[in-house]
């Protein structure tokens, strides 16, 4: 089970300045530690409103930041779905970073293996951040339940059809997540409840909680998505 300091928990309207600090904090260590910073974003409503609030940052050297995605939907980057151009709107068109260090993943590619193959050998070795996010059934980037990406160890990016249109999506793979120096995991709404409860506090089951695989990072969640916890943080 995670430590109390990295399950945290805040009033919704906290969550996204409160993530925003923490991801800052992160980016500015890798950026002292190793010269850089290798973020890999996640898609969805509540990443959006994070990215506006670092958006506000002055601190973060962006220069010094290579921006990675951690799945995307076969959709051409100016489509609604497209977690790319979600990014770029909320976050990526608002700071100053050089556009050779955001690294769009092609899903809307017609061979789709072949580029998560690219994408892959884009990947650094070791990613210094990955934010992620949690699905109602447990899944985290496009990796669901019962997906066979989820026994991969080798492949770091593959593609894979996902529940709901557009069904077809690259994602990166579980080692990808394993390895990361740092991983946040940002969660809010009630419907998330159950998943995060299986998720911190549920069998070890990452094949059926896919969300499992970044038990040891970050959590970041509103009271409602932390309401099913039998052990809520002190």
């Amino acid at each position: 089970m995670p430590r109390d300091d990295h399950r945290i928990v805040v009033a919704p309207e906290a969550l996204p300045e409160v993530a925003a600090r923490h991801i800052a904090k992160l980016i500015e260590q890798a950026v002292a530690d190793r010269g850089r910073a290798s973020v890999m974003l996640a898609g969805g409503s509540t990443p959006r409103a994070v990215h506006r609030q670092l958006a506000l940052n002055p601190r973060i050297a962006w220069d010094k930041v290579e921006i990675f995605f951690g799945d995307e939907r076969a959709v051409p980057p100016g489509d609604p779905q497209s977690n790319y151009r979600m990014a770029r709107e909320s976050l990526l068109d608002a700071v100053s970073i050089p556009s050779s260090q955001i690294h769009r993943m092609p899903a809307d590619r017609p061979d789709r293996e072949a580029a998560a193959e690219e994408y892959a050998r884009r990947l650094p070795e070791r990613m210094d951040l990955i934010i992620l996010g949690l699905g109602e059934d447990g899944h985290t980037a496009s990796l669901f339940p019962g997906s066979s990406a989820l026994r991969e160890t080798v492949r770091k990016v593959v593609a894979v059809i996902g529940p709901k249109a557009p069904a077809q999506r690259l994602t990166v793979t579980p080692p990808v997540i394993v390895a990361a120096r740092e991983k946040i995991i940002l969660v809010s709404g009630s419907g998330k409840a159950v998943a995060v409860a299986q998720a911190l506090e549920g069998p070890d089951q990452p094949v059926q909680c896919p969300a499992q695989l970044a038990r040891d990072g970050i959590w970041i969640m509103d009271r409602d998505a932390a309401s099913g916890l039998r052990h809520p943080p002190r």
